[in-house]
């Protein structure tokens, strides 16, 4: 609820708003949901039974949402992984969404990336702990322009990839999710309630890895054109 006659004892913290593909207009940011090991391929790689278990989420910040197409090397790790994700935004929400219903929630989609301080990750994992520090930090999320439904029809095929320097790293199709963003939007809506402004993180294909200062991603979904990021 917002009150402008309101006062504050500090600076109110700004709206974080990404740009919508043909309008002026933006969209705004509410929450950010991630869902893990979404595509058989990667779970694989990371060491887990891709079997259709219940799925999982993790939450990024809002402020880690970044349009700028520069991905600042993070501190206190050494090992950063890129994964490409298509990123989904909704315009409706509530609670309990039947799985036939949640696209109507929809708004639009968009080229996402998932940078994560691997080594961090790893180091909490092994103790029993959140994963925050390796998935939630400054700029951990790069994110084009929002495509809405209404142009691009809702996305559940179509090739996703992301090279590094030219070299192809990630390869997937979207059909290839094994919980679809249907599925996504009515299993988090049992346990939140979901409204405006959510973002939900899709999960990731198979070949995640490494960057380095000065490399250059450029991620794909059809669709949705491709989104080029430098690491600085």
């Amino acid at each position: 609820m917002t009150d402008t006659s309101q006062s504050y004892v500090i600076p109110c913290p700004p709206t974080i708003a990404l740009p919508v593909a043909g309008s002026e207009a933006c969209f705004p940011v509410r929450r950010v949901y991630c869902i893990g090991r979404n595509y058989a391929a990667h779970a694989i790689e990371m060491g887990h039974d891709p079997d259709r278990e219940e799925p999982f989420f993790f939450q990024k910040n809002p402020d880690n949402l970044d349009p700028t197409g520069r991905f600042p090397y993070p501190p206190q790790s050494q090992d950063v992984h890129h994964e490409a994700e298509l990123a989904v935004m909704l315009k409706g929400g509530g609670r309990d969404i039947a799985v036939d219903e949640a696209l109507d929630h929809v708004f639009g989609y968009a080229i996402a990336l998932d940078m994560t301080r691997r080594d961090l990750q790893g180091e909490q994992k092994a103790r029993g702990r959140p994963w925050e520090i390796g998935k939630a930090f400054e700029a951990s999320a790069p994110v084009g322009p929002v495509h809405p439904a209404a142009a691009t029809g809702h996305l559940d095929a179509g090739a996703i990839t992301l090279h590094v320097n030219g070299v192809l790293r990630q390869e997937g199709d979207l059909n290839q999710m094994i919980w679809k963003v249907p599925e996504q939007i009515a299993y988090l809506s049992r346990y939140y309630e979901l409204a405006p402004g959510d973002v939900i993180l899709s999960g990731t294909p198979a070949g995640v890895g490494p960057v380095e200062r000065g490399d250059v991603m450029t991620v794909a979904i059809a669709g949705l054109g491709e989104m080029r990021v430098e690491v600085v």
